[in-house]
């Protein structure tokens, strides 16, 4: 996989390093001071600096030594950009309903984290970028949401396989079994991932991962980013796990309403596949994670129970971020009255 284009001095930076190096890489210049980045959530720059530090953990790029991954320097420039990514993200949590009042104080904590997990989710219904892509969205539309969203789902749930040796017993368990289905139950062609592609390829847009890094928005990579930087940090295993809950509880009835729209809009039956695939198994995963995952996970540790909650809330309020950037901009290349359909859409 190439290099994504930088678009800033932070991520010129990371490239140069990457590449521009005969002795192989190097720390990354702080020419720009983190402190001139005003929202850290939606700066397109630091998001997609992070991001290619990110996948020297998963794939890799051309040109790029394996040994980069490991690079002490390099560890130390991500650390940086993590510093500021999740300061940002605890900033935005904060703002959200307090954990406790979202479960039994009196109960055990995993008692309390799974009546938290349930209250935050259940009352959730579709996203408003569900509701107009079910609706509203024109074929253009649908595909640039196709676009954005392939940053994710192109490594659709590899992040959280991270978490499987830091965590033990009845919790790995049940990781194990909801990844199992995530890579096809044991059929390559069911591979979620690989759903995904033929749904893109039905639609004669690219599989190529960077390309759509290219295009993508700045509160898109942070929505990724945030899997990876609590996927890849041992300390962070409880907020990975609160964030898998968030993640598949939110799931079904959105890709129901997102089924719907690729209906209407008569796209290629693997579009379609792809989200029937996720309205069933993610119905099915909701209670294995907040429950076998989270719920098991917090028996063991009860110590994590804050950092699950933690994880969740960041999920849905970082996604929620992200679903409205998406939304700002196509009210934005809308007529001002077709605009205001789009907001009665939600």
């Amino acid at each position: 996989m190439r290099l994504p284009e930088p678009c800033g001095p932070l991520s010129e930076g990371v490239v140069r390093a990457l590449v521009a190096q005969p002795d192989g890489p190097h720390a990354v210049s702080e020419t720009r001071a983190m402190g001139d980045v005003s929202d850290p959530l939606t700066d397109r720059d630091l998001q997609l600096a992070l991001w290619t530090l990110y996948e020297l953990h998963y794939r890799g790029f051309d040109g790029v030594p394996p040994e980069a991954e490991w690079d002490p320097l390099l560890i130390v420039s991500r650390a940086a950009l993590e510093r500021t990514f999740e300061h940002a993200v605890r900033q935005l949590v904060a703002d959200s309903p307090p954990a406790d009042e979202l479960g039994h104080l009196g109960d055990r904590p995993s008692d309390r984290v799974t009546a938290a997990l349930t209250r935050m989710t259940v009352g959730s219904g579709p996203s408003e970028v569900a509701k107009f892509l079910h609706r509203r969205a024109t074929r253009e539309e649908f595909c640039g949401y196709l676009g954005q969203r392939a940053v994710h789902h192109l490594r659709e749930s590899d992040p959280y396989s991270f978490v499987l040796p830091r965590i033990g017993d009845a919790a790995k368990v049940a990781l194990a079994e909801l990844q199992y289905d995530e890579y096809g139950g044991g059929r390559p062609d069911r591979l979620h991932q690989e759903l995904f592609a033929r749904a893109l390829r039905s639609l004669d847009m690219s599989t190529d991962l960077t390309s759509y890094v290219d295009e993508a928005e700045g509160a898109t990579l942070a929505s990724v980013n945030l899997l990876s930087l609590f996927a890849l940090n041992r300390r962070l295993r409880g907020a990975a796990m609160g964030h898998l809950a968030a993640f598949e509880a939110t799931s079904s009835l959105p890709c129901e309403r997102i089924l719907r729209g690729a209906q209407r809009l008569e796209l290629p039956p693997e579009v379609g596949d792809y989200y029937e695939e996720h309205v069933v198994a993610d119905a099915v995963h909701e209670q294995l994670a907040i429950r076998s995952i989270c719920g098991a996970l917090v028996d063991a540790e009860p110590d994590l129970a804050d950092d699950v909650l933690f994880g969740a809330t960041a999920c849905l309020a970082v996604d929620g971020l992200a679903g409205e950037v998406l939304l700002d901009g196509w009210r934005s290349r809308r007529t001002p009255s077709r605009g205001r359909d789009v907001r009665a859409a939600g």
